[in-house]
């Protein structure tokens, strides 16, 4: 499938700018369609399968924000907020809930056009998931994942709490057993990808999760660093 043939869903309640925003779409080579807010855009997605979702920050009823948030905890598909705001901390709260890219109104068609490639064309070239976690318990080395409550369980039955971030980072790695991730890919997976915010995120959050994780920190087992390379999730999961 090419990156124009790509299917695209477009949720604003402004009809003045969904309805145009998917003929321009349209026009440049994608499938669109549009929803008027996040529960048109539920109806929508049992029906279609998209690769990419344009979406408002600030819609009535359940808006932009609260509605990636639950996206994400069933969905991967790429999400680029429209939002009347600029400032970092709306920035960085929608790419902490899980958004990829960010773009504010009134804005150029054509820059949304070249973000929407971009993002297409980064997410396609990331490793795909080999052990999808979900929903349960996941056993690595000494330790216990559990997923509904989002915290490490020793062996001592004492539970260690993970931020969002060291949750969405130790994930992407228990999903990728033995697989070497750039500190690139690892920003794409963990919806980390603006630079400008996040400058050596990557290594910081690995730096905490293996204080959590490691018995020696300094020697790393389980999280291991691939030299010119990135890191490398060297434990092997499995169900609990």
């Amino acid at each position: 499938m090419t990156e124009s043939s790509s299917h695209i869903l477009v949720v604003d309640d402004a009809r003045e700018i969904r309805d145009p925003l998917v003929k321009y779409l349209t026009a440049n080579g994608y499938r669109a369609l549009a929803a008027d807010g996040a529960s048109a855009a539920r109806r929508l997605m049992k029906a279609h399968a998209f690769d990419l979702i344009v979406l408002d920050v600030m819609m009535p009823g359940e808006d932009g924000l609260s509605f990636c948030r639950s996206l994400r905890e069933s969905s991967d598909v790429p999400v680029l907020f429209l939002t009347a705001r600029s400032t970092d901390v709306d920035r960085i709260v929608g790419i902490e809930i899980g958004a990829d890219d960010y773009v504010v109104k009134p804005f150029n068609p054509r820059e949304l056009l070249a973000r929407i490639g971009a993002i297409l064309r980064r997410t396609r070239a990331l490793p795909p998931s080999q052990q999808p976690v979900t929903a349960g318990r996941i056993k690595f080395d000494r330790w216990i994942l559990d997923t509904v409550r989002r915290e490490l369980v020793g062996e001592d039955g004492v539970g260690v709490a993970l931020s969002s971030g060291e949750y969405r980072l130790l994930t992407v790695l228990i999903e990728r057993p033995n697989f070497t991730l750039t500190r690139d890919q690892l920003l794409d997976l963990t919806r980390g990808r603006d630079t400008t915010l996040f400058d050596r995120s990557i290594d910081n959050a690995i730096m905490r999760l293996r204080k959590k994780i490691e018995h020696d920190p300094a020697n790393p087992r389980i999280i291991k660093t691939v030299w010119g390379g990135g890191y490398v999730f060297a434990a092997e999961p499995k169900a609990a």
